[in-house]
């Protein structure tokens, strides 16, 4: 027999999972389909899980902070209610974005104020004082250690930085995924697992549901497309999606590494979330007192788009191809020996491997589609973990209007945020925008 649903949601990740709370919340019969083995076990478990509010548009700067009042209120935002493996916990240790060419730190400046986040302006001396091991000269432009230029002695300093005190990071992304569900299930919703869809099934111009790949189908007049680095396969699989999209998405593999902080330097202690375009990197704590250092997606550094089946299919634990490349190891690692001289390096590669769902222009895909009752929340494009409880409720919000006779492509849905008392234009991450030049074209969003 046929299940139906009011709503099917593909993915079961940190955007999949709140859009399903958000829609329980509201009466929809919800059911979450995904992949893997349980919520937050793809492309979530592989990410930083940064909370910091620089954005390259204002948009994004008021998206974040709002996302940031969710993650500092998150049992609230749970209801309460408890998950038999804990909950995730907020590392509110502050944000800083060094002064660099690297970032058009300027238009962040000025977003901050236009949003009303909460920052200070830092001389080097009083970066210094927060975190002693810096070395404060510019590297720029960003360069690898094969570039013979890498190993030049710099001359100028850098201008300062721009501290958040609100900002830092989520311990356990996988576990926030978890914690969500278990709020959207208390509401009526349903999570299945081990469990791919092979078509999305359509009529008359209006999504009827999905089969998955044992041939089982389930009806809803509503599917949502939270399918991460799939995400673009899963529109191909819809009667006209794809092609009524002018941005479009794929998938990107990105590595982050871990390099134990020097021995006189309590980083997981005292160390800060800091955002460094000089060198090409982020950084935040981890546990065992190690740099958590990701790329920030500088013109040297390599972009490797890849089939995301190909890729999961293949070495290392959980079936994920998580080979660390020696070459990007070194690029990420070295890079902050410069600004971190007494940091040791280690010999052997550690860290993690996954993909991105990225659009061409790094801002996110939120919208309907071209086919009746079929909406999509992708190309988070590594930076909007930050955002999921946002996204969670602005889509919700979204899908409901659209329901009920909103015609977003001609009028654009507006969302007050609760926390700042913003209103969004949900346009501007529309399928049918054209690229954002205003964007940074990396994780930075």
């Amino acid at each position: 027999m046929t299940k139906e649903y009011d709503a099917i949601i593909i993915g079961a990740g940190v955007i999949g999972s709140p859009i399903a709370y958000e829609l329980s919340k509201m009466g929809y019969k919800t059911l979450n389909v995904d992949k893997q083995s349980d919520a937050g076990e793809g492309s979530t478990s592989g990410s930083c899980a940064i909370v910091r509010a620089h954005y390259s548009t204002e948009d994004g700067v008021a998206f974040a902070y709002e996302g940031f009042k969710y993650w500092l209120d998150w049992e609230n935002y749970l209801d309460h209610v408890k998950d038999e493996k804990g909950l995730a916990k907020f590392m509110n240790v502050g944000s800083l974005l060094l002064k660099s060419k690297g970032h058009k730190w300027q238009n962040v400046k000025k977003h901050y104020d236009a949003v009303g986040v909460q920052y200070k302006e830092l001389a080097n001396e009083e970066i210094l004082k927060m975190v002693p091991v810096l070395d404060l000269h510019e590297f720029w432009p960003v360069k690898r250690p094969e570039d013979s230029a890498f190993w030049e002695e710099p001359t100028n300093m850098l201008e300062g930085g721009l501290f958040c005190p609100e900002g830092g990071y989520v311990n356990d992304p996988a576990l926030s995924a978890h914690n969500i569900m278990r709020a959207a299930e208390a509401k009526g919703a349903e999570f299945i697992f081990n469990a791919e869809v092979v078509k999305i099934r359509a009529a008359e111009g209006k999504v009827q549901g999905i089969t998955l790949s044992d041939g089982t189908e389930i009806d809803a007049r509503i599917v949502v497309n939270c399918a991460g680095p799939h995400s673009f396969k899963i529109n191909q699989m819809a009667p006209g999606v794809w092609e009524g999209c002018n941005i479009k998405t794929k998938a990107l593999r990105h590595e982050v590494m871990y390099c134990p902080s020097p021995e006189d330097y309590d980083y997981h202690k005292d160390g800060y979330h800091q955002s460094d375009g000089d060198i090409g990197c982020y950084y935040r704590p981890e546990v065992g007192n190690l740099f958590l250092i990701g790329s920030e997606d500088p013109e040297c550094d390599p972009q490797e788009w890849v089939d995301p089946d190909e890729f999961y299919a293949g070495r290392g634990a959980h079936g994920r191809d998580n080979q660390l490349s020696e070459e990007q190891w070194k690029a990420q690692c070295y890079r902050l020996g410069r600004r971190i001289p007494t940091l040791k390096v280690p010999n052997q590669p550690k860290g993690v491997c996954d993909l991105y769902d990225c659009s061409e222009d790094w801002i996110p895909i939120y919208d309907k589609s071209d086919l009746g009752g079929f909406y999509m929340a992708v190309g988070t494009s590594g930076n909007q973990y930050k955002n999921a409880p946002v996204v969670g409720a602005m889509m919700a919000e979204l899908i409901d209007a659209c329901e009920k006779g909103l015609d977003h492509d001609k009028e654009p849905f507006q969302f007050k945020m609760k926390y700042t008392g913003r209103t969004l234009d949900v346009g501007f991450f529309s399928r049918k925008r054209e690229i954002n030049y205003n964007s940074s074209f990396s994780v930075n969003g």
